[in-house]
């Protein structure tokens, strides 16, 4: 990607919007449940199981579809060799090969590990976008798009509070 003043600004102005948007998901309790699970996943879990397993700011993203505050995670400055796994049943992600510094406040990968990341169609907010989930547990890790870098052209915009790092 070409870094225009157009880029740079309109990139500014997504990170400030995704930030408001980022301090009321994780300052406020989580919404309230969804209903019933529209498929069965390998790992599944009572909501009262997920509460008791995961941290309050894991449990709004991984099972609320919440997003952590851009610039929080430590993730963001994780540059050493090994894998990205879920933060609900420790599936392997992304390896550390494909993390890329995307500018947004959030890990980004330009590829996920083979068969560990499903995708969903996402309409909240007003507009259209592709959820990005564990295929194992149907945790949301965050959003992909279509403006990252070679080889693939895709940005997996993941929370890193829905994933831990295991080095190599």
């Amino acid at each position: 990607m070409r870094y225009t003043r157009r880029n740079v600004l309109g990139m500014g102005g997504m990170a400030a919007a995704a930030g408001l948007f980022g301090l009321t998901a994780c300052s406020g309790p989580a919404p309230a449940a969804p209903a019933a699970p529209a498929r069965r996943f390998e790992v599944m879990r009572s909501d009262a199981q997920w509460r008791e397993q995961l941290t309050p700011g894991q449990y709004s993203v991984l099972r609320r579809q919440g997003t952590e505050r851009p610039f929080s995670s430590p993730l963001n400055k994780e540059h050493r060799r090994g894998t990205f796994t879920c933060a609900g049943c420790a599936l392997p992600l992304f390896s550390s090969s494909t993390k890329f510094d995307s500018g947004t406040g959030w890990p980004s990968f330009w590829a996920p590990l083979h068969d560990a990341v499903g995708e969903d169609r996402d309409t909240t907010l007003g507009m259209v976008r592709v959820e990005a989930h564990c295929r194992r547990c149907g945790g949301h890790l965050g959003h992909v798009f279509d403006d990252g870098p070679r080889p693939t052209g895709l940005r997996y915009c993941m929370n890193g509070v829905a994933m831990n790092f295991v080095a190599a």
